[in-house]
């Protein structure tokens, strides 16, 4: 039992095997990371939370990924067993009515594509998208009593709002969000908890500093009077720094109830470096000193927090746990297993490569539309390789990655640097920007076995990406297979004697 102050504040720690309790509330140890788009599915987070740890599902394109399942014909009638829980029928019956088995009925190829959003986006596509976000919290809480969270990113403003409201009509117990400063997501959750009218500001490229345009959700105007009491989700804030957890804790619109300090070796997205960017001769961007938490700095907060980005052994948990954290966040050793999202084609090849070579992991600087980081499996047939993505016609399909900006007439407009190049020109944007970017919406869906096909016949290839763990995977490989389960990840990382403690 150790005992910490924080000035005002005094705390508790009491270290168990698999919970760290902190006064009267428990924590997990072990985050499962929310990987998006659909890695982290209904699948693993049932799997993890299973476990007594916390499984977390991606919100990120989820409304595409539930049409277009729907639209396969619901292998397994998982989606319309959920749907037929929504709160509001008449939601669930139409989106079955447009998207149910749409690709056999018609003979269709190509799959129905999805509205992207705007700033007035459809009451149509709101519903999709809270039904979406219901489905899958729903099926990942089914059947047990443990936690499940959902991981959104802040760099995706315009669909975050029915993403939470349909997380929370599904009694989601963590909302987990970085990419971004999210310092309005707790004051959402208090409004959405309520059903009140809930806004989030755009960011608008463009905008004068003093515009205060803004994303609505009216839940009652959209799905009436007659709705459940809802139960407030935990926020965990997503951070690189010291410096951005003060700021939020500082600034926010309400609770935050921890926080997950993710450090720039971790899969995905990385926040880029401070100051000035600078590529060693690899051409990846070089991080310092300033670029890592002050962990001391972050016990003054009096929060909670887990350290991510290489975490996943044994050692790293324990040495957490000695700084005060209350644990680790997870995410590639999550990703490679068996009940993963990802294709498994593409997950087979990756674990057969590293068995028998090392494969690399870059931190391409120019990959996301976002102007983050994006850390890149080095595979071939993927848009790492450069003949590969030197093949694919430009084309900007979904839009979750795009830009809002402030038109000349005074219009909202909407761009991406990773669409046609003379299109994104025309909008203003600057042609630099457009130099070595992905399209990573097509990528991603094509990595959880959704490839989007363009009109001209051209299917959509995967880009996958991973932590600089990804070489320590093999230590799951045993008796000659590479198949390993959530459930190995968790026994693995919960291993060491010293984390038996009661």
């Amino acid at each position: 039992m150790l005992r910490r102050s924080n000035g005002e504040q005094t705390y508790l720690l009491f270290m168990m095997r698999g919970k760290v309790k902190m006064g009267t509330v428990s924590w997990p140890r072990i985050i499962q990371g929310g990987m998006g788009v659909a890695i982290s599915g209904w699948q693993l987070a049932r799997a993890v939370s299973r476990k007594g740890q916390l499984g977390v599902v991606s919100g990120t394109s989820l409304n595409v990924v539930f049409a277009q399942r729907l639209q396969q014909g619901d292998a397994g009638g998982h989606l319309r067993r959920a749907l037929e829980h929504f709160p509001v029928p008449s939601v669930g019956e139409d989106i079955l009515h447009e998207h149910f088995n749409l690709r056999r009925a018609s003979g269709r190829k190509a799959l129905r594509g999805v509205q992207a959003f705007t700033l007035d986006a459809s009451d149509d596509l709101i519903k999709l998208t809270v039904a979406a976000n219901f489905c899958e919290v729903y099926l990942a809480k089914e059947g047990h009593d443990g936690i499940v969270g959902i991981n959104l990113l802040e760099k995706v403003q315009l669909p975050n709002l029915a993403s939470l409201y349909g997380a929370m009509l599904a009694d989601v117990d963590y909302v987990l969000m970085g990419a971004g400063i999210p310092r309005e997501i707790p004051g959402v959750l208090d409004k959405l908890a309520r059903h009140e009218v809930a806004t989030l500001k755009l960011h608008v490229e463009g905008a004068a500093s003093d515009e205060d345009i803004r994303i609505t959700l009216d839940p009652r105007r959209i799905f009436g009077e007659q709705l459940p009491a809802l139960r407030r989700p935990k926020f965990l804030a997503i951070v690189s720094s010291d410096v951005l957890a003060q700021v939020l804790v500082q600034k926010a619109t309400g609770r935050i109830d921890g926080l997950i300090i993710e450090s720039a070796i971790a899969g995905g997205h990385n926040a880029p470096p401070r100051g000035q960017m600078k590529l060693s001769e690899s051409g990846q961007p070089i991080y310092g000193p300033r670029d890592s938490a002050n962990i001391d700095k972050i016990k003054t907060l009096g929060l909670p927090f887990w350290l991510a980005g290489d975490c996943a052994s044994p050692e790293q948990l324990s040495a957490a746990l000695a700084l005060c954290a209350a644990g680790i966040q997870v995410g590639t050793d999550f990703a490679f297993c068996a009940e993963s999202g990802l294709d498994k084609d593409l997950r087979n090849r990756t674990l057969e490569e590293l068995a028998n070579r090392e494969v690399e992991v870059f931190t391409d600087p120019l990959a996301s539309p976002t102007g983050f980081p994006f850390k890149v499996v080095q595979l071939s047939g993927t848009l790492s390789d450069a003949a590969v993505y030197e093949e694919r016609p430009r084309l900007c399909q979904l839009g979750f990655l795009r830009q809002a900006y402030k038109k000349s007439d005074g219009r909202i407009g909407y761009r991406c640097p990773g669409e046609p190049i003379g299109a994104y020109i025309r909008k203003g944007g600057k042609l630099e920007d457009t130099v070595g970017r992905k399209c990573l919406c097509n990528a991603l869906m094509a990595n959880v076995g959704l490839a989007q096909e363009q009109s001209s016949g051209y299917i959509e290839k995967a880009l996958v990406t991973a932590g600089d763990s990804l070489k320590r995977l093999k230590h799951y490989f045993k008796n000659g297979t590479r198949v390993y389960t959530a459930s190995d990840v968790i026994e693995y990382l919960l291993s060491s004697p010293a984390l038996a403690l009661a």
